[in-house]
């Protein structure tokens, strides 16, 4: 087992967890993330084993430090959107509700 903890002290195992990685566009000189909008900074999130959705965030940008944030399935539904995943069963009604 594999402990992630999280910025509010719970912790997910992050080995049964699903993963959903950022989707990146070339810019020409760069692979952008869709995510963050930006070559250093990256996401991805993880929907753990007991239902909760955890962003983790990281850069490239040295000293700078990782984050693991719960969020919620509003939140999660909008980040797959906007990395090109299809909707999670979990979120579908929130991933529906974005459709203009």
């Amino acid at each position: 087992m594999k402990r992630q903890a999280l910025n509010n002290g719970s912790w997910f195992n992050i080995a049964t967890a699903e993963v959903f990685a950022e989707e990146t566009r070339w810019d020409g000189q760069n692979r952008i993330s869709c995510a963050t909008g930006s070559q250093w900074e990256h996401e991805e999130i993880y929907r753990t084993k007991s239902g909760r959705w955890v962003l983790h965030h990281w850069s490239q940008w040295q000293g700078s430090t990782p984050s693991w944030t719960e969020i919620s399935n509003e939140e999660a539904a909008r980040w797959l959107v906007i990395n090109d995943h299809e909707p999670h069963e979990a979120c579908s009604e929130e991933y529906a509700a974005l459709e203009v």
